[in-house]
């Protein structure tokens, strides 16, 4: 693996201002960006109604909260798929 020098340095700096090691801050920092990643996703906006004025379909609460749910069920077997 090869790493700036100048990016390195300052790793290496921050390691030693905070007690640690350069290994465990460059753990931290790559587990943060996957972990930042994996919460980022990118869906597209929708605009809700605000108003009772607003045309399309009325849902209850248990119709959106079961929606929800199966967005997390199809989200969670599709994350375990790109890992097969």
């Amino acid at each position: 693996m090869r790493i700036d020098e100048t990016l390195l340095n300052e790793a290496k700096a921050y390691a030693a201002r905070n007690g640690r090691s350069l290994n465990s801050v460059m753990e931290d920092a790559l587990r943060q960006l996957l972990n930042r990643s994996n919460e980022v996703a990118e869906r597209p906006r929708i605009n809700l109604p605000v108003s009772g004025a607003a045309s399309g379909p009325r849902l209850t609460w248990a119709e959106i909260k079961e929606i929800l749910e199966q967005e997390d069920i199809e989200r969670a077997l599709g994350a375990g798929h790109a890992h097969a």
